[in-house]
């Protein structure tokens, strides 16, 4: 394999020289340029000569100026061919999904390994995707979170009937009633929702219409 050439992105100077100091000890990489903040990244990339850019992007995701999702959108959009990695200590389910949308290769913690690391940055090199187990995972419930938020959309017509119901107050028998199904039936779609929506209980289905919208107040 070929040197892989690392543009370091951080705003704290020691986690850059760590990272630094640690990667210029495996010669198949080298870092050949840093920068504190997306401006600068995006400032280096437009002045930097063709055969010098950087193979990879190695970036942490909370910065000042522009964070690592939104740099990564910037960068995406002028430098297409461009490959990013984030690392970071931080695993919110939205933040996963923003970083992936806006075009990173992979999401990686600051918790992995050495040799995850390594892994992930020669992996997205090639430009395939690395990711643990629970970074996987939280892109997996992210997306279904965006789903269900967009509108209605993940739900049935019936689940949305249901849910309203829930946020009326209604109790299984009255919703089974007004809707003329079984209660067992009621109990299917409101363990549905409850999954789809990624809530734990009744009140917050009904807490979650709400906030919504969905729920006629007059």
């Amino acid at each position: 394999m070929s040197v892989i050439k690392i543009l370091l992105v951080d705003d704290h100077d020691m986690v850059r020289m760590g990272l630094k100091t640690y990667l210029s000890l495996d010669p198949s990489f080298e870092v050949i340029g840093e920068a504190a903040n997306g401006l600068e990244v995006l400032e280096y990339l437009r002045n930097v000569e063709v055969e010098t850019k950087p193979d990879l992007i190695l970036m942490d995701l909370m910065m000042p100026v522009m964070n690592g999702a939104e740099t990564t959108r910037a960068v995406m959009t002028e430098f297409p061919e461009q490959k990013i990695v984030i690392l970071t200590s931080f695993l919110e389910d939205n933040l996963v999904v923003e970083c992936v949308e806006a075009g990173a290769v992979s999401y990686v913690l600051k918790t992995v390994s050495a040799d995850e690391l390594i892994y992930a940055l020669q992996g997205a090199y090639r430009g395939m995707p690395v990711m643990t187990k629970d970074v996987s995972e939280a892109l997996t419930r992210g997306i279904r979170q965006h789903m269900v938020q967009e509108d209605h959309s993940g739900l049935t017509e019936r689940e949305k009937e249901v849910l309203l119901l829930i946020a009326e107050g209604k109790s299984n028998k009255e919703i089974g009633e007004e809707l003329h199904i079984s209660i067992k039936t009621v109990k299917t779609h409101v363990s549905n929702l409850l999954m789809k929506c990624e809530l734990d209980d009744r009140t917050q289905l009904a807490i979650y219409a709400h906030r919504k919208g969905w729920v006629n107040t007059n």
